[in-house]
């Protein structure tokens, strides 16, 4: 299988081609991670509410207990510290919430910013080399077997004309000299189906 083709031309293209889809696919990976670091920034405030909800509860419940020892009225001061301290572990609560939502968004904008650009950047780029990958084969293949010059030379009689002005025209035209077998036409014909496929005219049998 061939990756590129070997006319230099046509090589420079691939390759320019190939670099610029794997420029545009990390440029949207780091992009989407930049993002990513940006929004996981946000959850900094969550971080602090958490550690000072777990702190506040923290010392409230050290506080209820060292005043539930205080004689005679200790389970009434006990009391209230433990529900400020329930306060306290709501407010770590709610911080921790906060952090699972940015992450959970970090996640979700990250995967869509590289998902998406990766996925059209291939769209484009994708199916045209695999295509030529395949027509190349082929055409190499065609080049190789008996008789199928003949049928390269009659795909470039029917295909574009452009080339073709640059062949000598035998007597008759190049439709006849093909059809009487012109070993030379037929050659010459073989020769530019070859290039127009982006592979040399002998091909070497790699």
């Amino acid at each position: 299988m061939r990756l590129y083709a070997q006319t230099p031309a046509r090589r420079s293209r691939q390759v320019l081609a190939d670099l610029i889809a794997a420029a545009l696919i990390y440029a949207a990976v780091k992009l989407a991670l930049a993002v990513h670091d940006a929004i996981r920034r946000l959850a900094d405030p969550g971080r602090k509410a958490e550690s000072a909800g777990n702190s506040l509860s923290d010392g409230l419940v050290d506080a209820g207990d060292a005043a539930s020892k205080v004689p005679f009225v200790g389970g009434q001061l006990k009391k209230p510290l433990r529900s400020a301290a329930e306060a306290g572990t709501g407010l770590a609560d709610a911080g921790r919430s906060l952090q699972d939502t940015v992450g959970h968004v970090a996640t979700v904008t990250t995967v869509a910013l590289i998902v998406i650009p990766v996925v059209f950047v291939l769209l484009l780029w994708l199916p045209p080399r695999l295509r030529w990958i395949r027509r190349s084969a082929v055409t190499r293949r065609l080049a190789a077997v008996p008789g199928g010059a003949d049928i390269l030379a009659l795909r470039v009689l029917v295909g574009s004309q452009r080339e073709l002005a640059a062949l000598p025209t035998p007597p008759g035209g190049l439709a006849e000299a093909w059809r009487r077998g012109d070993e030379q036409v037929i050659a010459d014909l073989a020769t530019i189906g070859l290039r127009q496929a982006g592979l040399r005219a002998r091909p070497p049998g790699d």
